[in-house]
C-alpha cells in the first residue's frame, strides 16, 4: 500500500484492546508492507501490561511473506478506521489495483483533535452519597426489578476485584431501606472496603444469578474508556449525544456512561452494542471492549474508592432512546438539505390563475384528452371552446 503511510494509523489502534491474533496481524501487515520490526515494537510498547522485550523480534522472524495467505496493510487501515481514523481529502492519486480507496466516514461527529475537554463537577463537602445511589436506582430500574450489586472484594497483584455479590433484592426494596438508613449505606448493602469501592449491575436480573442468562431486560450498555483524560471522555460523550441514563465517576481513570440500548433480546443487544462501540471509536473514544456483556458490573455511586468519591455526575443526557440516537447519527452527515417548514407560507398561498373551465382547467395550465380513434376527441375540444 504505497499510497498510505501506515505508521500514523497505528495511533488509532490501541494494542491494549487488541486480541493476540490482532496484535500478530498488525506485525505481519507491517512486515509485508516493508516496515521494520522497530515500528511494531514501538507500537506494542504502548501496552505496558502485556509487553515483553524481544517478543516482537522473535515473532517477526517467523512471518513468511511468501505464504499463500497474507495479511496486508488493508488490515491496519480497517482497524484504524474502527478506531476513528478517516482518510483526509488530498490531491488526486493514482491507485494500484490492490490499493484501498478511502471513503468518507459519515459517522464521525467529533473531531478529536479539537476536543478541549469538560471538567467534572465533583461534589463538595455537602455530598449526600445515599441520595446519589437512590437517584441512580430510580433512574435505571423499576421498583420490581432485581438489582445486582457487590460490596465485597479481594485483592490480586495490588488490584481489588469484586466478588459475585448480591442479586436477591429489588430496586424498590433497596430505595425504601436507603431512605431510612440515616446515611449508613453499609446497613443496607453491607460494608465495603473503602480502598476498593463498590460495584453495581446496570441491567435488571431475575434474582437467581448474575450471568447474562439472568438478565431480564437488555436496557443498557456500559461505555468506559480509561486510556484518555477524564475531561475528554466527558466532552466526547456529550458531543456524541449518547443516550446516557446515568453518568458516574468511577473514582479512578474513567467515567462510566450507562447508555440506553433498549434491545428486545440478547442478539439485538449485541448488534446494538457493537454499533455503539464502533461509533465511539470512530469519534475518538477508546472503548474498553470487555464491557460488552449485559450482566457487566459498573461502579456504584455513593461510595469512596481509595480516597476518591464514586459519584453520580449527571442523568438523562443526550438523546432519549437508542433508536433516536442512531437516526441522528446517520442523518447528521447525510448531505441532504435541511428541511424547511411550510408554516410561514401555508396561510399565504399564491393566488390561483383564472379558470378557463371551472374545476377542470386554469389559464396557463395544460389539459390532455385521450381516447381511441374516432372517439370524438376533436369534437369534444370544439365544444369546450
Amino acid at each position: 500500500m504505497e499510497n498510505i503511510n501506515l505508521i500514523p494509523l497505528l495511533d488509532y489502534i490501541d494494542p491494549s484492546f487488541c486480541t493476540y491474533q490482532e496484535w500478530v496481524n498488525v506485525g505481519m501487515a507491517l512486515k509485508l508492507e516493508g516496515y521494520s520490526v522497530t515500528d511494531w515494537d514501538t507500537w506494542s510498547l504502548r501496552d505496558a501490561g502485556r509487553y515483553h522485550p524481544g517478543e516482537c523480534v522473535r515473532k517477526w522472524n517467523t512471518f513468511d511473506n511468501t505464504a499463500t495467505s497474507l495479511v496486508t496493510g488493508a488490515t491496519i487501515v480497517d482497524m484504524a478506521k474502527r478506531g476513528g481514523w478517516t482518510a483526509s481529502a488530498g490531491p488526486d492519486i493514482a491507485y494500484d489495483w490492490d490499493d484501498l480507496i478511502p471513503e468518507r466516514d459519515d459517522q464521525v461527529i467529533v473531531d478529536k483533535n479539537w476536543v478541549e475537554g469538560r471538567e467534572l463537577e465533583a461534589p463538595g463537602d455537602n455530598w449526600d452519597p445515599v441520595k446519589d445511589l437512590i437517584k441512580y436506582l430510580s433512574t435505571l430500574f423499576d421498583s420490581t426489578d432485581y438489582v445486582g450489586y457487590v460490596t465485597s472484594s479481594w485483592e490480586k497483584d495490588g488490584k481489588f476485584l469484586p466478588n459475585k455479590g448480591n442479586y436477591g433484592r429489588t430496586a424498590g426494596e433497596l430505595i425504601e431501606e436507603l431512605t431510612v438508613c440515616d446515611g449508613d449505606l453499609g446497613a443496607v448493602l453491607g460494608d465495603y472496603n473503602p480502598k476498593a469501592g463498590a460495584w453495581i449491575r446496570f441491567n435488571p436480573l431475575d434474582g437467581k444469578g448474575v450471568r447474562n442468562e439472568n438478565v431480564t431486560d437488555f436496557r443498557y450498555a456500559l461505555v468506559e474508556s480509561d486510556s484518555m483524560e477524564l475531561e475528554k471522555q466527558n466532552e466526547i460523550i456529550r458531543q456524541l449525544e449518547l443516550p446516557v441514563a446515568c453518568l458516574v465517576y468511577s473514582g479512578g481513570k474513567s467515567v462510566h456512561a450507562i447508555v440506553h440500548i433498549d434491545a428486545g433480546n440478547y442478539e439485538e443487544y449485541r448488534k446494538r452494542v457493537d454499533y455503539l462501540y464502533a461509533i465511539c471509536r470512530k469519534n475518538g473514544l477508546a472503548i474498553d471492549t470487555q464491557n460488552r456483556n449485559p450482566s457487566r458490573l459498573s461502579r456504584m455511586p455513593g461510595v469512596l474508592r481509595d480516597g476518591k468519591k464514586q459519584f453520580l455526575i449527571d442523568t438523562n443526557l443526550g438523546k432519549e432512546t437508542f433508536q433516536e440516537w442512531r437516526e441522528w447519527i446517520e442523518a447528521v452527515n447525510d448531505d441532504l438539505p435541511d428541511p424547511e417548514s411550510l408554516c410561514d407560507v401555508w396561510n399565504h398561498m399564491p393566488p390561483l390563475s383564472p379558470a378557463l373551465i371551472d374545476g377542470v382547467l386554469r389559464q396557463g395550465h395544460k389539459m390532455m384528452i385521450a381516447g381511441p380513434s374516432k372517439a370524438g376527441k376533436s369534437y369534444a375540444l370544439i365544444e369546450l371552446v
